[in-house]
Order: structure tokens, then C-alpha cells, then sequence
């Protein structure tokens, strides 16, 4: 409520339907933005089912100097239906310079690896593998 000197009554702004007041925790809310920028910096905004980046992930994204265009945002998301559809719940998916660890339960790529990362490694702990 803020008050208008002059006027002695108490007005309330007009907040377009906003709460004036929330009990949101500074923390919370951090970690809440910090989490949809990354999901929008990685492409992953959308509906129900769109494909999601872990931290992890992320991070591996940054560190290694990788991106994806929209298109391969589309591909990846093509291949997470492909896999649910066949009940794949760890798959890995590779592209062309790329591999991707995706939790298709969670709809979320768990770690990401560019070319120079995939050579002698193996790979555990996946039930399928999808190559776009």
C-alpha cells in the first residue's frame, strides 16, 4: 500500500494482477531463473515433452565449445520420441560431431561430448543408441 501525502488515504497501485507480496526465497528464485536461461540458451523451451539440458550438461556444453542449431533441437527431439516410442529409458544419441547421454524417461540429456571426447570411450548404462 503506498501512501499519497496530501491525500491521507491509501491507495494500491495497479500491478496488472501481480501479488504484491511473495514469500519466494532469493535462493529459490535464482536457481529458478539460472534454470529456464539455460533451458532457453540450449533451445529446450516448449511444451510438455521438450527436450531438457542437465547442468551437467550445460556445463560440458560451455566447456567444450559446443552448440546446436534448431535444427539439430529438432532432431534430438525427434530421436527422444523415437526412443520413448521403442521404451528406451538411457539412450545414447549421436550426431554428427556430437553424443549425447538423454534419460528419455526424464527427457533430459544428461552429458554432452563433442568429437574429441568420443575415441576410446565407452559408453555404460544405455539401453539404446540412435545415430542422426
Amino acid at each position: 500500500m503506498t501512501n499519497i501525502k496530501g491525500l491521507g488515504n491509501s491507495i494500491t497501485p495497479d500491478l496488472g494482477g501481480l501479488p504484491q507480496k511473495t514469500n519466494v526465497n532469493p535462493q529459490e528464485f535464482r536457481d529458478l531463473l539460472k534454470a529456464k536461461s539455460e533451458e532457453i540458451s540450449a533451445g529446450g523451451v516448449g511444451g510438455p515433452g521438450t527436450l531438457k539440458f542437465s547442468n551437467h550438461a550445460m556445463d560440458r556444453i560451455r566447456q567444450r565449445g559446443l552448440s546446436f542449431t534448431k535444427a539439430e533441437m529438432t532432431q534430438l527431439q525427434d530421436a527422444l520420441s523415437k526412443a520413448q516410442s521403442k521404451g528406451s529409458k538411457d539412450s545414447l544419441i549421436i550426431m554428427d560431431d556430437k553424443a549425447l547421454i538423454v534419460s528419455v524417461k526424464d527427457k533430459t540429456v544428461v552429458t554432452v561430448m563433442g568429437k574429441d571426447q568420443l575415441k576410446e570411450n565407452v559408453f555404460t548404462n544405455i539401453d539404446s543408441t540412435i545415430m542422426i
